[in-house]
């Protein structure tokens, strides 16, 4: 009699020698998959019912390419600044600079006006209600502003426009969530991103919608993005130098 192999199952931690790979079961997916992500773990991504002896032979057939994606990410490794909640003190919208302003009590606690990003003064003596507050302030303000600018990336690359939300998303950029048969998707968008440029927010938001289309990051995902977006390889690039130095919060970003 011989022993059923096992399957693996969505979250599980899998070994293989001394490399640990979280796993993440997609019913859309037909073969298997590794990211490796911007805090250098790595993401094992394999189709329904994938056995446990498969996905280890996969993972041992490509740990050069670990390697090498693994010592990318080592010379790009995050350096976020922190931001002292003084007068003066820059802070980035769509790209542009905005010093911050201690602004008097009563005309809210973060707004953007007359070039300045104000903030209640009464919030920056409590560091991290001052933070709370800003990152407050770029999640509305990114709300407002990805509301519409999905409709036209989504008309380009032919997908329904999925619902979004703008959180903290930790070492990611952006996340979708397919919804349930018959029902669409959540984007997720990381409230930091609204400190970058435009062209890279945008290339977010497109990388995002691809997944509507296509699971994982193979060969079909980046013929479908560089399609909508042709220096989407430039962009990834640009990204992952100017985004290691976005500002996230000094650690008190909100996950709500």
């Amino acid at each position: 009699m011989t022993d059923t192999p096992t399957a693996l199952v969505d979250g599980q931690l899998l070994n293989v020698g001394e490399l640990p790979l979280r796993v993440r079961v997609s019913s859309r997916r037909t073969r298997l998959g590794l990211t490796v992500e911007r805090d250098g773990t790595i993401t094992l991504r394999v189709p329904e019912e994938c056995s446990t002896g498969r996905a280890e032979e996969f993972v041992r057939a490509h740990r050069s390419w670990i390697e090498e994606k693994s010592r990318v990410r080592d010379r790009f490794r995050p350096a976020h600044p922190s931001r002292a909640l003084v007068d003066g003190a820059v802070f980035r919208y769509l790209g542009r600079e905005y010093r911050l302003l201690l602004d008097d009590p009563g005309s809210g606690p973060v707004r953007l006006a007359a070039g300045r990003l104000r903030l209640d003064r009464t919030l920056a003596a409590d560091g991290t209600a001052g933070r709370d507050a800003i990152i407050e302030w770029y999640r509305n303000a990114g709300m407002k502003w990805a509301a519409g600018r999905l409709q036209p990336w989504a008309a380009r690359m032919a997908v329904p426009e999925p619902a979004v939300d703008v959180r903290g998303l930790g070492q990611r950029w952006g996340v979708y969530t397919p919804g349930e048969a018959g029902t669409e998707g959540r984007m997720c968008l990381h409230w930091a991103i609204f400190q970058l440029p435009i062209r890279l927010v945008d290339y977010v938001i497109a990388h995002e919608l691809a997944h509507l289309r296509v699971a994982g990051h193979g060969p079909d995902y980046w013929r479908l993005l560089h399609r909508a977006l042709p220096e989407c390889e430039r962009l990834k690039e640009e990204l992952d130098d100017v985004g290691r130095r976005v500002w996230l919060g000094d650690g008190t970003e909100l996950q709500g």
